[in-house]
């Protein structure tokens, strides 16, 4: 792919990528078999897994977590209002605040219904089914996940196939849409939609995604330096990790990347 001659101009000693096309073929760049810390992305593997138990009866969309009346789409969608570290700001459903906390209450409440360690719950659930072999889970269900963009790309062409399809349309539809929050790195935004899991594109301003990616792209970009979307209108997917962490380098980058890609695959 033409576009993947952007990805040398990047200040990352290692950069590694893969695009699926609408055709179904797999454009790669790097050593797309190389590990790397997915930072945030890895709560879009935990949400697949917390909804793995939502289908096999152990937790309901519906569920009160804790005491406040925050359930688990509340927490998956962010709408706890729970701070990243835990601290209550708000009432649920009342504002989108970005909080690990709430990821590491759903993976809890997983262990306690299933009585099965999460981390154990998420191998047998999700990554052995979709061959993830390189995949694990060495720190906190919000961000202590290490993969590959192999594996990610797994990710992506199974979840179909390893979730009901109503379940993948509750995950990428957005989950108290009016809700006012902050985009990490991006500052606030009015919506900030999200789903149970990933986030929604939407029309915000700035964006770590491109202007030609449609509203209802859903993924998940990490601190680590590390992105993966996937656009359901184009039906182009993208992942790209890198061992440089996100700063100032990646906000006039990355958009531009992403461009590149859908207007060369677009059909």
């Amino acid at each position: 792919m033409h576009a993947f001659t952007q990805l040398a101009e990047w200040p990352c000693p290692t950069v590694a990528a893969a695009v699926l096309s609408p055709t179904g073929d797999i454009h790669r760049h790097g050593d797309t078999s190389h590990v790397f810390a997915l930072a945030s992305i890895t709560k879009v593997l935990t949400a697949a897994t917390v909804l793995l138990a939502v289908e096999e009866g152990s937790l309901e969309f519906d569920q009160p977590i804790g005491d406040r009346g925050a359930t688990v789409s509340d927490l998956l969608a962010h709408a706890s209002g729970l701070a990243p570290d835990g601290l209550v700001l708000d009432d649920p459903g009342r504002r989108r605040i970005y909080s690990n906390a709430g990821y590491e209450q759903l993976a809890a409440a997983v262990e306690t219904a299933t009585e099965i360690p999460f981390r154990t719950y998420l191998s047998e659930g999700l990554l052995d089914p979709l061959a993830m072999t390189s995949t694990a889970l060495t720190a906190s269900p919000a961000f202590g996940a290490e993969s590959t963009v192999d594996d990610l790309v797994r990710f992506i062409q199974g979840l179909p196939q390893l979730l009901d399809p109503s379940t993948i349309t509750a995950m990428t539809t957005q989950h108290l849409p009016e809700l006012i929050g902050v985009l990490p790195g991006y500052g606030r935004q009015a919506p900030n939609p999200w789903g149970l899991g990933p986030e929604i594109r939407g029309h915000k301003q700035p964006h770590w995604t491109g202007a030609m990616q449609s509203s209802g792209t859903w993924g998940h970009f990490g601190q680590a330096g590390t992105f993966m979307w996937v656009d359901p209108e184009s039906h182009i997917s993208c992942i790209v990790l890198t061992d440089y962490p996100f700063g100032e380098w990646a906000k006039p980058r990355w958009p531009v990347f992403s461009d590149a890609v859908h207007n060369e695959l677009a059909t």
